[in-house]
């Protein structure tokens, strides 16, 4: 069972009596339990509209969406998920501990277990020391991690993170990175929405491409990355006239380090999918 499926998943929207707008066409994807897979594209590429539909916010025009097995229909389905949208919005009058405990009584988290649960997950996204301070004081990036612990507060199986880290600093970016590497370690299924390539390139198992509304490549990352045409090898204690001939010295008086493909950027990768033009 995939935490995620979606089998041929079309939405259309009509705009008028007429024109129609196809915002997701025929997606197909596989999404193992226990991965962080990648959802890349340009604006208006399909991404919100496809968690959307995982969410069962949207219904599909055609195809469908299962989340562990049930229909993405079903309110059933949403109980092991946890979502951070691209905007949040917070009451910025709470601070953050009644922040997490106003979240929690609404997943139906309550008491003892609620309160263990609101430590826990101040110390996980590093805010026990600003848990009394309100929101309104918060920075962008603590308020980006408050989000994702409101939405781990029931401890779900999957999490959607829509552009975890917009409008966030260099910094904030890493802490976020980083939370969501621990997350992976906790067994959670993460699906993430970004325009930060380097920050997927670093966390992401698998990633698929969009756009307009088609999946237009998916795979390992590693894999996508590697140039499988080329080689490199890593050497030592080679002299400089093993270096001129440098396969049959290696096997000779060299020892091999490694060998491996040389790999591209997920940057270019995209760029390249979507008819961009790499930028130098």
């Amino acid at each position: 069972m995939y935490a995620v499926e979606t089998k041929d998943l079309t939405k259309h929207f009509r705009i008028g009596l007429k024109r129609k707008v196809i915002a997701l066409d025929h997606l197909n994807l596989k999404i193992n339990e226990g991965e962080v897979y990648g959802l890349l594209g340009p604006n208006g590429s399909g991404k919100s509209t496809t968690l959307k539909l995982i969410l069962g916010l949207h219904q599909p025009t055609e195809g469908e969406a299962t989340v562990f097995g049930r229909s993405s229909e079903t309110v059933v389905s949403r109980l092991h998920v946890g979502l951070l949208p691209e905007n949040p919005y917070f009451y910025r009058y709470l601070n953050g501990e009644e922040t997490l405990r106003f979240y929690g009584k609404l997943c139906r988290v309550t008491g003892p277990a609620l309160e263990r649960k609101i430590d826990e997950i101040l110390e996980l996204v590093g805010l026990s020391q600003s848990r009394h301070r309100r929101l309104a004081g918060y920075s962008k990036g603590m308020l980006q991690r408050i989000g994702l612990g409101q939405a781990m507060i029931h401890d779900p199986k999957l999490l959607l993170l829509d552009e975890p880290t917009a409008g966030v600093d260099p910094e904030g970016s890493i802490d976020i990175r980083n939370l969501i590497i621990k997350l992976k370690k906790m067994g959670k299924t993460v699906i993430l929405c970004s325009h930060l390539l380097s920050q997927v390139q670093d966390v992401c198992d698998r990633i698929s491409i969009l756009r307009y509304g088609k999946k237009v490549l998916e795979g390992n990352v590693k894999e996508l990355l590697s140039k499988k045409d080329q080689f490199q090898f890593i050497a030592s204690g080679l002299s400089e006239q093993d270096k001129r001939a440098v396969e049959e010295l290696i096997s000779r008086s060299g020892k091999l380090e490694s060998t491996s493909h040389p790999t591209s950027t997920l940057e270019d990768l995209y760029m390249e999918s979507v008819g961009g033009t790499k930028i130098i």
